[in-house]
């Protein structure tokens, strides 16, 4: 009784650590092939709020937003 109370808490310990880092490894893949923002975005959002930017200015901004991910 006790031993098979053991073994399943056992088995879902071990189902957690393989789930939390398959579902990592999964999410950070997606997220290089489909990138939440890109230079296009950027580019809309500064002409949106008025401004006419520039190759130099869209650099930074994909860098500064590379950081953070």
């Amino acid at each position: 009784m006790l031993h098979d109370i053991l073994l399943l808490v056992v088995g879902l310990l071990i189902g957690a650590v393989i789930g939390f880092f398959a579902s990592r490894f999964f999410m950070k893949k997606y997220l290089k092939q489909n990138p939440p923002i890109n230079e296009d975005m950027i580019k809309a959002l500064m002409m949106q709020m008025g401004r006419k930017p520039n190759q130099k200015q869209i650099n930074q901004m994909m860098k500064a937003m590379e950081k953070y991910q």
